[in-house]
């Protein structure tokens, strides 16, 4: 116990903290853009695949051209992949008016399928993609050396609580998910804010896929994404859809997997239990919250 506890005051630890918690955090922080303007978005899980894939195939396909460049491109290109299929869910959703929740789940089940086959396509191989000679950057001091995404994830918690609460944006973005109908008498374009803020959930998503391939590994592996949307949607639950909140239910949640890491290393508890223990823990902060209450208009087509 007692080695436990002097390996969670390690630098080591603090690295492996922070790096659990920047996917969570982009993503959820994604999914609070979504959820304010109305519109359920459970497809973050394959918002983070494809973007994953996306910057790690694209990467090493300019690598030879653009060298140390082509991971920054790769990010561009997971941002942007993540844009298109967080708009494919807001078409379904906007303006088909599909359910939101299945129209989430189809993007989810087409992340466990679509990267296997594309990979296969470009390299026979339906597991992984080939690994770059470089990957973004690293930033920083010893062990506490990052990839721009980290800092990227931390500037971003800023900035969504200025836009949010200090610009006509925000304001706009609160109204669509509170009141729609009040906000389009107002002369809010309540369809157009809903395309903008799932297309921008998708975009950050898709940050949190690349941060995972190519600025955390070299390539894009199989369930790169370990769940991470599903933690990152109950974590943006448990932060009653604010951006503070949501940051500190990213670093609990991000806590817990970074010492699951540590017990795995321990005989403290059976393995099972060890990688059962973030999203155990995440059940729970979820019933502990009890009634959250979710922006007013949350899952509802608007009709004007």
């Amino acid at each position: 116990m007692d080695g436990l506890f002097a390996q969670l005051l390690t630098t080591a630890f603090l690295a492996t903290f922070i790096r659990s918690v920047v996917p969570l955090l982009l993503t959820a922080l994604g999914g609070l853009f979504s959820e304010r303007s109305g519109v359920v978005n459970i497809a973050l899980d394959g918002l983070i695949i494809f973007g994953a894939l996306a910057g790690a195939v694209s990467a090493k396909l300019l690598e030879p051209s653009l060298g140390a460049a082509a991971p920054w491109f790769g990010w561009l290109a997971g941002m942007a992949v993540g844009g298109l299929i967080a708009w494919i869910h807001a078409v379904l959703s906007i303006k088909y008016r599909a359910d939101q929740v299945i129209s989430g789940t189809a993007i989810n089940l087409l992340a466990s399928g679509v990267p296997a086959v594309i990979l296969t396509a470009l390299y026979q191989t339906s597991t992984e993609s080939p690994k770059l000679e470089r990957g973004l950057p690293l930033w920083g001091v010893g062990e506490l050396r990052f990839s721009p995404p980290v800092y990227f994830a931390f500037v971003v918690v800023a900035l969504t609580w200025y836009v949010l609460y200090r610009t006509p944006f925000g304001l706009r973005l609160r109204a669509t998910g509170e009141q729609p109908g009040a906000a389009a008498s107002m002369g809010i374009n309540v369809k157009r804010m809903r395309y903008a803020a799932v297309i921008l959930s998708g975009v950050l998503a898709g940050s949190a896929g690349v941060f995972l391939s190519i600025g955390n590994l070299d390539s894009y592996v199989r369930n790169i994404s370990a769940g991470g949307g599903f933690i990152a949607l109950a974590a943006l639950i448990f932060g009653q859809w604010k951006p503070l909140g949501v940051l500190g239910a990213t670093l609990l949640f991000g806590f817990l997997q970074a010492l699951s890491i540590a017990l795995g290393g321990t005989d403290l508890l059976p393995p099972t239990l060890v990688s059962a223990l973030p999203y155990l823990i995440t059940i729970l902060a979820l019933i502990l919250t009890g009634r959250s209450r979710a922006p007013g208009a949350l899952g509802r087509p608007y009709d004007g």
